[in-house]
């Protein structure tokens, strides 16, 4: 499927979600003029189109697999991996806004305290404070252009009890479906690695972006800091290559940390601050 399909097919997704989801808004408060079941049509419709995307994605993995992309990791310390691409792809359950090999990770510091466990009932949030990750700095995985960086969201508290949870399938999640793909990641930044390669980091924290669209940025450099915006439920880094800058038309790209590999999902692994900035090449 050409980038052109693919964004008239996000474009149509989008509307078909819209759709549905304003005749069940109205149905609250007036009588829809034709029968309750077919107000479901744009949903199913929305569902059939994420199915032919997805069925376009699985296709080309299976007849012209990509190869890794050796980056440097985003991060430094002590860090375990959730909704790895080394369990299962797409990691996320979805091919949808290139997430085909994305990963999350967490921090779990030696020393201090560790990051609250999710509960069923109380407290129903956290404060960001109480996670490790939070504020953490980003670093560059390669040489690279910025393409995309904003930091205007904000970081909210964490979905960590059944309550909590529940609000954000039912409420926030479908709120932040009709806002886009940049509500959906939130704050984040997109470096252009070159070769047609591109790097996510979703979730970044409200106003700490360090860099802009067009700086040159070189491997290591800090380029914001772990957050907690956009669909997130607690604060987490979510990182991806993928095949182009725009969320709704790129397709995932596998990624291998240099010195890490991929990361199984409960693996810990430590990253060291040397790490972040690869050694020079011979005659450099």
């Amino acid at each position: 499927m050409s980038v052109a399909r693919r964004k008239i097919a996000a474009r149509i997704q989008h509307a078909l979600w819209l759709i549905f989801f304003v005749q069940i808004a109205a149905g609250f408060f007036v009588d829809l003029p034709y029968n309750y079941w077919l107000s479901w049509l744009p949903a199913l419709g929305a569902i059939a189109v994420s199915l032919m995307t997805s069925r376009s994605v699985r296709r080309r993995i299976e007849t012209e697999p990509p190869a890794p992309v050796e980056v440097a990791p985003p991060v430094t310390g002590r860090w375990s991996a959730l909704n790895s691409p080394a369990d299962k792809v797409p990691s996320h359950g979805t091919h949808n806004l290139a997430q085909t090999y994305a990963i999350d990770i967490v921090a779990e510091p030696e020393k201090g305290p560790a990051r609250p466990d999710p509960v069923w009932f109380w407290p129903v949030a956290h404060r960001n404070q109480a996670y490790p990750a939070f504020g953490a700095p980003l670093h560059a995985v390669a040489d690279a252009t910025v393409a995309h960086a904003e930091d205007g969201q904000r970081d909210h508290l964490s979905r960590s009890s059944l309550a909590g949870v529940l609000y954000f399938w039912l409420i926030e999640g479908v709120g932040r479906t009709l806002g886009g793909a940049r509500r959906i990641v939130g704050n984040h930044i997109v470096l252009d690695l070159g070769d047609g390669t591109y790097a996510l980091y979703a979730h970044v924290q409200r106003g700490s972006l360090e860099v802009r669209a067009g700086d040159k940025v070189v491997a290591g450099q800090v380029l914001g800091r772990c957050g907690n915006s956009g669909n997130s439920t607690q604060p987490h880094v979510h990182f991806q290559l993928m095949d182009g800058p725009d969320l709704d038309t790129a397709r995932g790209v596998p990624f291998s940390w240099r010195g890490v590999g991929v990361p199984a999902g409960n693996e810990v692994f430590t990253v060291g601050e040397e790490a972040a900035v690869p050694a020079p090449s011979r005659g450099a």
